[in-house]
C-alpha cells in the first residue's frame, strides 16, 4: 500500500491555499469549478490535490486514472500576470519546473513538447525514443465574471489575470504492474532515492512558483527571464526529428523539430526546406 501525503510537511511558501481531498474524479474540473463559483476563495496561486483521481483528463480528453496514493494528481490555480498571447508558454513552464523538481533527486529529466515530462530509459520505444513518460500538464483558462480576474491576486488589476488551472500528474511509487501502459515509468523505477510524494509535491510547487515569477517578472517574454534556454537545455524534443500530428486529425508535419516561438509553439523544418509551426497536436520522435 502506498503511503498518504504528511499533511504537516505540506507547507508551500508563496502558496495561498493547499487543499488535499481523498479522492476528487478530475482536480482540474473540480478547482475549475470551485473558482467559478467562489473566486475570492482561491487566491492565486492554490492548489487542490488527490490522493486518488478516477476520471482525471490529460491532453485532447484522454482520460488517465492511477492507483491510490501511488502518483501525485494536483491542479494549481494560477494568474500570470503575462500578455494573453504568451499563455501558451504556462504548460511548457510547468514541464520545466517538474524536470528541475525530479532532476533534483538524481534523476535526468526531460521535457517533450508540448506537455510531456520523460525519464530516460534503457531502451527505445516508438514514438519516444530512449524515455518513457513520467510526468503530464494540463493547462486551461478558467471563464470568470467580468471583475473576477484579480480575485486574491496580490498586485492584479480587474481583468488583467485570466484564471488559468494547470494539472500536473507525476507518477512517484508505481510499480511496473501499476502503470497504464508500457510507454510510462514512476520515479521509483526509475531509481529516485527519495520517492516521498509530500516532499516531491511540496518541491514541485516552489518550482513551478519560481518559474511563474521570473515569467512574469520579464512580462512574458522567457528569453528575458532566460527560461528559453533553460528550456532548450533539458528538451528531448528540439534538435529531433519529429512527427507532429495535428490537432483535430487535419494532417501531420514530419521535419526537424527546430525552435519554438514567442507563444511557445514548435517550429518544424520540413524535408523540402520549409519551416511549419504546429500550435497543438501530438509530436512523437523519429528514429
Amino acid at each position: 500500500m502506498h503511503p498518504s501525503l504528511s499533511l504537516d510537511r505540506l507547507t508551500v511558501p508563496g502558496f495561498a491555499r493547499v487543499d488535499v481531498v481523498e479522492t476528487s474524479p478530475s482536480t482540474n474540473a473540480e478547482l475549475a469549478a470551485a473558482v467559478r463559483a467562489d473566486p475570492a476563495a482561491w487566491p492565486a496561486p492554490s492548489a487542490l490535490v488527490a490522493e486518488e483521481q478516477t476520471a482525471g483528463r490529460g491532453r485532447a480528453g484522454r482520460s488517465w486514472e492511477t492507483p491510490p496514493r501511488a502518483s501525485l494528481t494536483v491542479s494549481v490555480l494560477l494568474r500570470p500576470r503575462v500578455p494573453a498571447e504568451t499563455l501558451g508558454w504556462l504548460p511548457l513552464l510547468a514541464g520545466l519546473a517538474v524536470v528541475r523538481t525530479v532532476s533534483d533527486g538524481g534523476v535526468a529529466a526531460a521535457v517533450k513538447w508540448p506537455n510531456d515530462v520523460l525519464l530516460p530509459a534503457p531502451d527505445a520505444v516508438e514514438g519516444l525514443g530512449p524515455y518513457r513518460k513520467v510526468a503530464g500538464i494540463l493547462a486551461e483558462v478558467v471563464p470568470e465574471a467580468p471583475g473576477a480576474g484579480s480575485a486574491g491576486s496580490a498586485g492584479a488589476t480587474a481583468g488583467a489575470a485570466p484564471a488559468v488551472v494547470l494539472g500536473i500528474g507525476l507518477n512517484v511509487s508505481q510499480s511496473a504492474d501499476e502503470l497504464p501502459v508500457p510507454t510510462a515509468t514512476s520515479l521509483a523505477l526509475a531509481g529516485h532515492p527519495r520517492p516521498d510524494r509530500t516532499d516531491v509535491l511540496v518541491r514541485m510547487l516552489g518550482e513551478l512558483d519560481a518559474v511563474v515569477r521570473r515569467w512574469e517578472e520579464a512580462d512574458g517574454d522567457v528569453a528575458a527571464a532566460g527560461l528559453l534556454d533553460d528550456y532548450r537545455a533539458v528538451s528531448a524534443t528540439l534538435g529531433t526529428r519529429v512527427r507532429a500530428e495535428l490537432a483535430g486529425g487535419t494532417g501531420e508535419v514530419v521535419g526537424e523539430a527546430v525552435g519554438l516561438d514567442e507563444t511557445g509553439a514548435l517550429t518544424i523544418r520540413t524535408d523540402a526546406g520549409e519551416e511549419r509551426t504546429v500550435t497543438a497536436g501530438d509530436v512523437w520522435h523519429l528514429r
